[in-house]
């Protein structure tokens, strides 16, 4: 989803030293940047990122996709409509994160950052230049009515993401102070700086919480130029951006406009681009990257496709079920299923061998649990062994196996073993509970080449007697329906970074298990887990960090909450030949905004 210590002079009682951006007394250290652990890689006077070229010229327009039927708000921050593709162009934050490293942060609307060393409070100097779009300067004010205005009408992540601000105080027309809850929550100095900082003078005249068309106010380097719900929307490079030479800046948003196109259906889509109707396209489907890229355009090198490796933890996709349902309140009910998804089969039939099984939450990272558990793990988990499953300290996890071949005959009898334990047995084809009641349940989702991965799914889960639907609709009602609990299993994925922290409150804590709008959809509600995720969030350096998100990623994996699907470690993008590309590429990011349009 978002993310060393400073570069910093000391004051004693007989030194003085001054930097051009940081100075420190006591405890307490003014900054340019602020690194989750360890130290930041770039100094005070950096000229910009490396991964940059600060020369490039600006000029032309670009072209992507958007998926999705259409768009109906300007408003992403709330939890009413679909918001349109590229709205965050329009908005600067008091921090950015550089792409290079695991996550840091750098001062973009904040010129200064002063916070003592247990990040109890953070205090961050607005640049006297930064202004809307408008012309009206940011203030400290702005910055605390954004926060009010999320924690309070926003959509509810806001509230649980940034439970731990007990205090916002504008301390001046351009200093702005937080005071955080005392726990050991590192991360959150970092994480309020990232929040987009909205305009107060324009949302003091409108209800923030009514989705719509209204073009809103940012101080960002674009601007919102034309739209056309259910085509198209375009933002123009604001040629008066105040921030278009700050270091963080420098050498990105070169494109003079920037155009989201909406397609429906993703053929369409692939072939609209191979006609040359947009420019970019980062491709999701491997059999489109397999065999959908061919063409006089790519013969002859006018079109570009490109595989770049990461270095970023892939996450989990899966199928997801809703625990709030009673047919999945049991792991082993859930764990039964996982028995019917022929992975092995599925990847070299329909994906082309393009993907490795997921098994951890934090896969492709120093972080995923695949060894048995360490010394230092096991010192994390034994206070919750009454609370945990028992295989968490004894077993490493995988997703059930298969030959490939299709025949899946002994998962399926695995399965229906498991089944039978908790009282689900076939009578005449068909899978009943002592009751009579039949297995039955609906996969919920919008993108219709999905089909293709449910459909081999389904067929395995009817020859354990299960009774399977699909349910397609469009993406609003699809986002309303999720934001809703409304729905058995879904196609989901959970985003990780290499910094893992407040996010996972959203993902799995009690806490959000029955909030609307949350982004805990499986509905967990587990003391053990709850109790690593804050765990994690508290994490004192990275060591600490990697050895907690280990712990949690065995809760996880061992309560069978998801079917796991599949990952690559891989960008897989396409792009029209008419692009400069910097020498150097960000490690944790395709870099896209540092890309522009050869003259």
């Amino acid at each position: 989803m978002i993310k060393r210590l400073q570069h910093t002079t000391r004051i004693t009682a007989s030194i003085l030293f001054f930097s051009l951006s940081s100075w420190s007394f006591a405890d307490t250290t003014t900054t340019h940047g602020i690194a989750m652990h360890g130290d930041l890689k770039y100094p005070a006077d950096f000229p910009h990122f490396e991964y940059v070229n600060p020369d490039a010229p600006k000029g032309g327009r670009v072209a992507q996709a958007a998926a999705g039927s259409s768009f109906d708000s300007f408003n992403p921050f709330i939890v009413k409509g679909t918001p349109a593709d590229g709205i965050g162009l329009l908005y600067d934050s008091l921090t950015t994160k550089s792409d290079d490293e695991p996550f840091s942060v750098y001062g973009l609307l904040a010129e200064h950052i002063t916070l003592p060393d247990d990040r109890r409070w953070i205090e961050f100097e607005l640049r006297k230049e930064a202004v809307f779009s408008d012309g009206v300067p940011v203030t400290a004010e702005d910055v605390v009515n954004t926060f009010q205005l999320l924690r309070e009408k926003g959509s509810p992540f806001y509230r649980a993401y940034y439970a731990d601000i007990t205090r916002i105080e504008a301390l001046s027309s351009h200093r702005v102070r937080f005071e955080f809850a005392e726990t050991e929550n590192r991360e959150l100095a970092l994480i309020v700086g990232e929040v987009p900082v909205l305009p107060k003078h324009f949302w003091d005249q409108r209800n923030f919480e009514e989705s719509g068309l209204e073009v809103p106010i940012g101080s960002g380097p674009y601007l919102l130029a034309s739209y056309d719900p259910g085509r198209s929307i375009t933002y123009k490079r604001n040629p008066d951006y105040w921030g278009k030479d700050l270091p963080v800046q420098r050498g990105r948003y070169n494109f003079d406009e920037w155009v989201f196109d909406y397609y429906r259906d993703g053929t369409v889509a692939l072939e609209a681009f191979k006609a040359g109707r947009y420019d970019f396209r980062t491709e999701y489907a491997a059999k489109n990257w397999a065999t959908g890229y061919t063409g006089s355009a790519l013969n002859e090198g006018r079109i570009i496709k490109e595989s770049i490796e990461h270095e970023n933890p892939t996450g989990m996709q899966a199928f997801v079920m809703n625990t709030r349902r009673s047919l999945f309140e049991d792991a082993q009910v859930r764990y039964a299923l996982a028995h019917a998804f022929d992975f092995e089969w599925t990847n070299r039939a329909i994906f082309y061998d393009a993907y490795k099984r997921s098994h951890s939450y934090f896969s492709n990272s120093e972080m995923a649990a695949d060894e048995l558990p360490s010394a230092e793990e096991l010192a994390i988990l034994e206070p919750l062994r009454e609370q945990l499953p028992e295989e968490v300290f004894t077993q490493v996890y995988r997703a059930p196996q298969t030959d490939g071949d299709g025949n899946i005959r002994t998962q399926i009898r695995e399965g229906l073993r498991l089944l039978a334990k908790s009282g689900w047995n076939l009578d005449q084809g068909v899978l009943r509970n002592e009751q009579g009641q039949p297995f039955r349940f609906e996969i919920l989702i919008f993108q219709n080449n999905l089909e293709r991965l449910i459909s081999p799914f389904i067929r395995n889960l009817e020859r354990m007697g299960i009774q399977v639907s699909i349910r397609v609709v469009d993406i609003s009602q699809y986002i309303n329906r999720l934001r809703d609990y409304d729905f058995d299993m879904v196609v989901g994925s959970f985003a990780q970074s290499n910094s893992p922290g407040n996010e996972q409150r959203e993902y799995w804590h009690s806490s959000s298990a029955e909030r609307q709008g949350s982004r805990n959809i499986i509905g967990i509600r587990n003391p053990a887990i709850d109790h690593l995720v804050e765990q994690l969030i508290q994490a004192p350096d990275r060591e600490q960090l990697v050895y907690r998100a280990r712990a949690l990623d065995r809760a996880l994996q061992w309560n069978h909450y998801v079917i796991p699907h599949y990952h690559t470690n891989a960008y897989r993008i396409a792009y029209w030949n008419k692009f400069g590309i910097p020498d150097i590429r960000p490690n944790h990011a395709i870099g896209f905004d540092t890309w522009w349009i050869k003259p």
